[in-house]
């Protein structure tokens, strides 16, 4: 039988020139979002996917039925109390999006144990997200605050999967709409204390949240007030509440330099005072405690302190240090409470935390440990919203556990399990989670996350799966998937490699990946690849690779690298046309962008740098493994059009054959993470794993 072509875009040059450097792009054309003939290719290229991908329905199915065998479908939360009620969600068996609700609270009672299928007394229902969605192919609700008082909810919700909110007010006992003039709106809700006002975010043209207005209840939107704006195009703003719900705290902020205000919530209507009037590269972010603030910050460790001042003066002269940490230790953030703090930070690669208990007097006394297990974890705060309170709730998950919540007693050391995600058919001892170090190029040692069965050695036989991001700070924790599961039983290893650009090591891993070090991210990964093989963890033919978004990048960027390495590689929705996006500020995020990659309009080194490595402009004329692309049609970070383009590149220029077909895979309602709903976000989960595993050979579970 033939195999389908694959379509090809028509080329129409468009010249971009920087630095005397003129690049000729044939395929800027399918930008064009709004073009009939556009529409008609990405429909085009979705049809010759489905076409190439036909045979792989069955086990795209197996994995779908996997997933959802391993997922306990009607469940609930464990109940969070906030003021006279406890909160939770449901989810129910067949439907797509959790239901929220509550129960009230007696004076004194017990955590209530809600079952499933099973009412609470007095239990209201303020959003069910199946009814909600009804007749939408997209659903992501953004904000869900109730006033003070309990008797009101904002709720904001995306229809679309730009990220743009529609904001409603409902009264929480009925449901019913007491106002929604509110429109177009970014995420952050916080309510005055009387409950008159809210407050919220807008983005400018740039898709940058940049204002924060004032809406007073059951008036026109066009009566709100702008509370403040943010000018410089490299700086965004995000709003919060504070834990003891005194304050609105408004942080604005680019990768480097941030800056708080507050705002009384008692005084709506007043003045935002400055915490600290930003200073370049001072980065920090605070937290009240009663009449202090906790200040974590950069001002004197590149892996950040704690600090404290009088929330009076909170003025960096008046900041007292109270924690430090350990060379490579990176304090992320810190939550007071009535009786202790909490820090969040890494240590030794992982995501954990630290106690302070509280004197009478309100001295912070040394920080220390929660010991638990296992030895790769991801420990950190579960949901909290009461300033007075005697216990904590923690979240804990590793590669390997599933997601369990905790209550602590910083007085007593005592850590209670409250709840394990059930998931049914798996056994933990079946498989194994460890960590490797590989010796990069220059001779950095990467921290490598190795998940696989029990009965798999490294013999050099096995397939491999690696995965990698690697920039923004953003680190790729240890968590349960259950997704996961189906790779792990067909005898595939899967490593996450933990690259520079990342977190993982503290603020100086991150630096070492970013601007004009960029390239140490993608030439990590090929060394984690490559140590992968050579350890005998994998077969020198059974490798494939995946990663989203800025991962995507690197998937483009390790394809035009080491292109043998790979059977197959995913890229997700990805950021592969990289130095076109940066070039234009006029498209959304791109000058909050520079501090990441450098601003390559003003300096001819980073348009050099840039060039050298971005996916688009380095495709080479030789053999590429079969290449997934997918993304979504309105996606608001990383345009549909860059994998476009991509592909269309790659078909043009790399040695192709039908055993290694080149695909595009265009959602038409989603955003960037995709479909919305659980089923359909399985569905579409399953489909990318069938595509990497039948590369694999791995159809059947291993016995």
């Amino acid at each position: 039988m033939t195999s389908p072509q694959p379509p090809r875009a028509r080329r129409e040059p468009t010249e971009r020139t920087f630095h005397g450097d003129t690049f000729v792009d044939d395929y800027e054309w399918l930008r064009d979002k709004e073009s009939p003939e556009v529409i008609a290719h990405l429909e085009a290229e979705n049809a010759y996917t489905d076409a190439m991908t036909q045979q792989l329905k069955p086990l795209a199915d197996k994995i779908f039925g996997e997933i959802k065998a391993h997922t306990k479908e009607t469940d609930l939360s464990v109940p969070v109390r906030m003021g006279d009620w406890w909160y939770f969600t449901r989810t129910i068996e067949g439907e797509q999006y959790a239901v929220h609700a509550r129960s009230p609270y007696q004076d004194g009672g017990a955590r209530p144990d809600p079952q499933p299928g099973e009412p609470l007394p007095g239990e209201q229902v303020l959003l069910d997200g199946n009814a909600e969605s009804q007749g939408h192919d997209f659903f992501d609700l953004g904000d869900l605050t109730v006033s003070h008082d309990g008797t009101l909810v904002a709720i904001s919700l995306d229809l679309a999967g730009d990220e743009i909110y529609d904001l409603s007010v409902r009264e929480a006992a009925t449901g019913n709409v007491v106002d929604d003039a509110v429109r177009r709106v970014g995420t952050g809700a916080v309510w005055s204390a009387d409950g008159r006002y809210l407050f919220y975010t807008r983005r400018d043209e740039a898709w940058r949240p940049n204002e924060v207005w004032r809406h007073e209840l059951g008036t026109p939107a066009g009566r709100d007030v702008l509370v403040i704006r943010e000018d410089d195009e490299e700086f965004a703003l995000g709003i919060g509440e504070s834990r003891d719900e005194r304050w609105l705290v408004v942080m604005i902020g680019s990768s480097t330099t941030t800056e708080a205000h507050l705002l009384d919530l008692a005084e709506p209507t007043g003045e935002l005072r400055v915490v600290q009037p930003r200073i370049a590269g001072l980065d920090y972010d605070i937290e009240v405690d009663g009449d202090r603030i906790l200040v974590v910050h950069n001002g004197s460790r590149v892996d950040f302190d704690l600090a404290q001042a009088p929330l009076a003066t909170p003025g960096r002269q008046h900041w007292q240090p109270v924690m430090t940490g350990e060379d490579g230790d990176r304090i992320l953030g810190v939550d007071a409470f009535a009786g202790f703090v909490v820090v969040t930070m890494r240590h030794a690669g992982l995501r954990t935390l630290r106690i302070l208990d509280k004197g009478v007097d309100g001295t912070l006394g040394e920080p220390r440990a929660i010991p638990v297990e296992p030895e790769l974890h991801t420990l950190g705060l579960g949901a909290n919203p009461e300033y007075d309170v005697d216990t904590v709730q923690l979240a804990l998950t590793s590669w390997l556990t599933p997601s369990s919540v905790y209550d602590y007693t910083p007085a007593t050391g005592e850590l209670t399990l409250l709840k394990q995600r059930e998931v049914p058919g798996y056994d933990r001892t079946r498989y194994v989670e460890e960590r490797l170090w590989v010796a990069a190029e220059d001779g950095a040692r990467i921290p490598v996350s190795l998940i696989h069965r029990s009965d798999v050695a490294a013999d050099g036989s096995n397939p491999g799966f690696v995965y990698g991001y690697g920039s923004y700070e953003m680190s790729f924790d240890p968590y349960f998937s259950a997704s996961r599961l189906s790779v792990l039983d067909r005898g595939v290893v899967y490593a996450v490699a933990h690259v520079r650009g990342g977190g993982e090591l503290g603020r100086r891993w991150y630096e070492d990946g970013k601007l004009l070090a960029k390239r140490n991210t993608f030439t990590d990964f090929v060394a984690v690849s490559r140590a992968l093989v050579d350890l005998g963890w994998v077969h020198p033919d059974r490798l494939v690779a995946e990663g989203a978004s800025a991962g995507g990048l690197l998937m483009g960027a390790i394809l035009n690298l080491a292109p043998e390495l790979y059977v197959a590689v995913h890229a997700d929705v990805p950021f592969v046309d990289a130095l076109t996006t940066i070039l234009d500020p006029s498209l959304p995020l791109t000058a909050g962008e520079w501090q990441e990659w450098g601003n390559p309009i003003e300096d001819p080194e980073v348009y050099a740098y840039m060039k050298s490595y971005t996916p688009y402009e380095n495709i080479r004329a030789t053999r590429y493994p079969a290449i997934l692309a997918t993304t979504s049609l309105n996606d608001t970070r990383v345009f549909y059009v860059e994998p476009a383009k991509w592909v269309q590149q790659l078909r043009t220029t790399v040695d192709t054959d039908p055993d290694r077909p080149i695909l595009l895979k265009t959602e038409i309602a989603a955003g960037h993470g995709g479909r919305s709903g659980r089923y359909d976000g399985w569905r579409q989960v399953a489909f990318e794993l069938a595509f990497l595993l039948d590369r694999l050979g791995g159809h059947e579970v291993a016995e």
